[in-house]
């Protein structure tokens, strides 16, 4: 592990110390390192045009919506080679919150992303993607053969 040492200003630092123990960090380098690790990976996720990624897409509609439930579905399948699995929760008697694992390129998900956003009748949408990449390692060598497909490795 590299060290790298900081000066910050007295006020900074209190508010740094005060937002690790709202978030239960244990040390203010551990705190740190997740802050780089967001910046790097923000920065991957922008600029990287061929990047993987596995991402959660999450969003809200009206099921009321005149054909919205029979579209959405027909763009997950239009895009079955994204979708991983989805989740479908009943909000209340109009709203219904549904969550789609996708996995692939990460411009491709963000067309299917802007795709179901654009849907008349989505209320909400929120993504959370994460870069991987693409390979065949396994941490125990032998321990089995693929069949058509890789892994995704969280990038560090």
């Amino acid at each position: 592990m590299e060290r790298i040492t900081m000066a910050i200003d007295e006020a900074l630092a209190k508010e740094f110390d005060a937002l690790i123990a709202k978030r239960g960090y244990g040390s203010r380098s551990e705190a740190m390192r997740d802050l780089l690790r967001r910046e790097v990976e923000g920065d991957r996720i922008k600029y990287e045009a061929r990047a993987y990624c596995v991402a959660s897409l999450s969003y809200v509609y009206n099921h009321h919506q005149r054909d919205l439930g029979e579209r959405l579905t027909a763009v997950q399948h239009e895009h079955h080679d994204l979708v991983v699995a989805t989740m479908h929760v009943h909000l209340d008697h109009e709203h219904c919150l549904e969550t789609a694992v996708l996995k692939g390129s990460t411009a491709a998900v963000r067309r299917i992303s802007d795709q179901i956003k654009a849907e008349r009748g989505v209320r909400h949408t929120a993504i959370n993607l994460i870069t991987v990449e693409p390979g065949d390692q396994h941490a125990l060598p032998g321990t089995h053969h693929h069949h058509g497909h890789m892994h995704l490795i969280p990038r560090t």
